[in-house]
Order: structure tokens, then sequence, then C-alpha cells
């Protein structure tokens, strides 16, 4: 029986620690597990409360092992978007052994040349982007293993963030007792889950990643990632008017857009959609008073997409992708046309894990995963050992063969009277 490969990625949203366990085994996908704890220590993708995120992490692994069985030990990790600088380097591998043939140990010493640039101090490496190789005049995507050739010109996408932030998010988790398999960019991740570096091929895709603290806006085209900016406006200013004028906490805010309320005027109702008590008195809220307390955040946020993407838009064929835990609003669905470019929602169809809050964390196993065939990489989340132990108790059976719901509903069944 083939091994299976167990995971766990973890991402350190702006109110709340997300993990996700999944197993790759033979050609399945499966999620296992996931734990959505909340925090209130980054602020602007800033980690303020470094023991609060810590606190969070052990808490949502803690809940993960015990219900799997076995400890969660590594994480793939996500990284926010922020200062993303790209570089591009070319590199030349010569073939020098006798058959002259192309092996993986060239590729991997052209890609180890690659990542020892340092551009800046404050940046750090975080994502390998798109390789295109050039081997005999022929440019190719797929690695020419056993071409034969004199040199292999590689040219390596390398992307940088913020060194600061990459520090910070790795040392609460390792300070949560993980180790960390690698690392990855939110947007990079979220363009692995929704396949959209196979559709920017003759297109720009502007990424729409809407959370509550902020959207972060990521370009790509030709297969590659090319640039990413955080804007500090998310879904949580559409809800601080609820706040200030009713007192309701964001959370309850949200729920109320997102299970009752509609964001276009023609289809507001009168109805009540939240009753509450205040002072000892009983208060309600109206589907229209919702909206008219909304309705103007809603509007300001398309309007600073479309300004900032604007002069994308006005270069050529482009196109949004919407993702991210604010697209869990399903009204937004009817307000994309309010974009200023053709718009599509992602919503994951990954089966216990269809949450547009966990697009992030389903493109870190889908990244990881591309990157075996040249890291040759065997560590996975968990012990083997304990996964094998825990499965093997999962399937012995009961000793008591008469116990439980069974010898109830068999003595139900056998019982003369």
């Amino acid at each position: 029986m083939k091994r299976k490969q167990i995971f766990a990625a973890l991402e350190i949203a702006d109110h709340e620690v997300r993990l996700v366990v999944g197993e790759f085994h033979e050609t399945r996908f499966n999620i296992l597990r996931v734990e959505r704890v909340r925090t209130s220590g980054v602020v602007n993708k800033t980690i303020v409360d470094e023991q609060n995120i810590i606190s969070a992490i052990m808490k949502a692994t803690k809940k993960a092992s015990d219900t799997l069985g076995y400890r969660i030990e590594r994480i793939l990790l996500a990284i926010p978007s922020v200062d993303v600088t790209r570089f591009n380097k070319r590199v030349n591998i010569y073939v020098e052994d006798g058959s002259k043939r192309v092996r993986l140990s060239h590729i991997q010493s052209g890609i180890n040349e690659a990542i020892s640039y340092q551009p800046d101090d404050d940046l750090e490496l975080v994502n390998i982007g798109c390789i295109k190789y050039i081997t005999n005049g022929i440019t190719s995507r797929k690695m020419p293993l056993n071409e034969t050739c004199d040199v292999v010109t590689m040219n390596i996408d390398l992307l940088y963030a913020n060194r600061e932030t990459v520090y910070s998010y790795a040392r609460c988790a390792e300070k949560a007792g993980l180790e960390i398999i690698d690392i990855c960019l939110d947007s990079y991740a979220i363009a692995e889950e929704a396949a959209i570096f196979e559709q920017t091929v003759d297109k720009y895709v502007i990424l729409v990643n809407l959370e509550r603290q902020n959207t972060t806006l990521s370009l790509f085209t030709h297969g590659k990632l090319v640039s990413c900016e955080v804007l500090e406006s998310g879904y949580g200013k559409w809800l601080e008017p609820l706040r200030n004028q009713y007192g309701l906490p964001i959370d309850v805010g949200f729920r109320l857009i997102q299970n009752t309320c509609a964001l276009e005027e023609k289809e507001v109702s009168d109805s009540v959609v939240y009753i509450w008590s205040e002072a000892g008195e009983s208060r309600q809220l109206r589907e229209r008073e919702v909206y008219a307390c909304i309705k103007e955040a809603i509007q300001e946020w398309f309007d600073m997409i479309n300004e900032t993407s604007q002069p994308i838009i006005d270069s050529g064929n482009v196109r949004y992708v919407l993702s991210g835990e604010g697209l869990e609003i399903q009204e937004i669905e009817k307000r994309k046309g309010d974009l200023n470019a053709e718009a599509q929602i992602y919503v994951p169809q990954t089966i216990g894990a269809r949450d547009c809050g966990l697009v992030t964390c389903l493109g870190l196993f889908y990244s990881w995963k591309t990157q075996l065939a040249i890291r040759k990489d065997e560590r996975t989340s968990c012990d083997q050992r304990d996964v094998e132990k825990a499965v093997e108790g999962a399937n012995k059976p009961s000793v008591d063969d008469e116990s439980g719901f069974t010898k109830k509903l068999k003595s139900m069944l056998l019982n003369d009277k």
C-alpha cells in the first residue's frame, strides 16, 4: 500500500488562526481536519501580540492532534504578501559528465545558484516562481530530464517579501513548537488552488483577496506573479457602521450580511433580520436598515478596487478573481458587475473545506506538492509510526461485540412480548 502523505497548512489571518490537515493518498487529496481559533494579535498584517498568536496556534494544533490521534509536528506556513518584490535570475548549468544527459542534480544545482542571490537586506526569499528551461535552443517549463545537451539555461523567478514580516510569522509557529517545512506567499498559494497561473497565458488576472482588515491585490500574467499591493480596507470596514450605530459586534454583523441581507437596493425588504435585548428592552433590526448602514462602505470598497486597478485595466485583456473570507458573503456575487472588468468568484470545491476563507491553506498543499519533484523532501507533518498506530487502532474491532448501540438494537429486535 502506498504511504499516505499527511500535511498541515497554517495561516495566521487577521482575526483567527486557520489550520487545515490533509492527506495525499495515491491520486486523491482528502481533508482530515479544519481548526479555526480566534486571535487578536494581528493588525494590518503586522503581529502586535506574539503570545496571543502562539496560544492560538497551540490550541488549534492540539485540537487537531487530539481528534486525529497523532501529533502535528510540522507545518506549511502562509506568509502575507507584504512588500513583495520579484527578481528573475538566469543561470547556466554545464552538463559535464560523459553522457551529456540532464539529471535532477543539474536542475537542483541551478536553483541553488539562483536562490543564493540576496537583493536587499530587508527582503527574504519566500517563493521560487516560474522556471523556464532552455536546452538546445528550445524553451520549456517542463524539466528537461534525460535531454542530451552541453548546457541548460534556467530562467528562474524569485519572490521576496518583507524580512521582518516573514521572520515574525515564522517565529510564532516555531515558538508554538512546530517545525516549518516550507513557507509560501498567501497570494501565490491562492493562485495555485484557483489555477490562476494557467489562466494567464494571454491575459492579466488580478487576484482580490478580501479579508477582515485588508484587501490584497495581486497581478498575474504569463504564468507569473508580478506584483502585490495590500490595501488597508477589508470587509470589516463595511461592518463598522453597524457597530457604531447599533452596537453590533463585528462577528454578528458579518453573519447578518452573510446569511440574511441583500446587497442590492432593489432586492432589500423590510423584514426583521435581527432581534436583541438592550438595557432590558427588546430591539429589532430590519434588512433595509442594515443595507442603509453598510451600502456606502461597500460602494467605497468597489470604487477603491476599480481605481487601484485602472492602469492595468487600461493596458489590455484583464479579469478579476475574487476570494478570501469576505467572499463568504454570497450576495457579493450580484455586485461583481460594479467592478470595471469581468470578475469571477472562486469558491473551493474540496470536500470538507468549501469555504473561501480556507483558500490560502488549500493552496499551500498544492504549492508544496509541485515542488516535491525537484526538492525530494520526504518530510510530512506527522510521525508516520504515530499515524499507523492511530489508523490501526481505529480499524481494530471492539473487544465487546455486543456493546453500545448494536446491543441495544439487538435486544429490541429479539425482545418477546
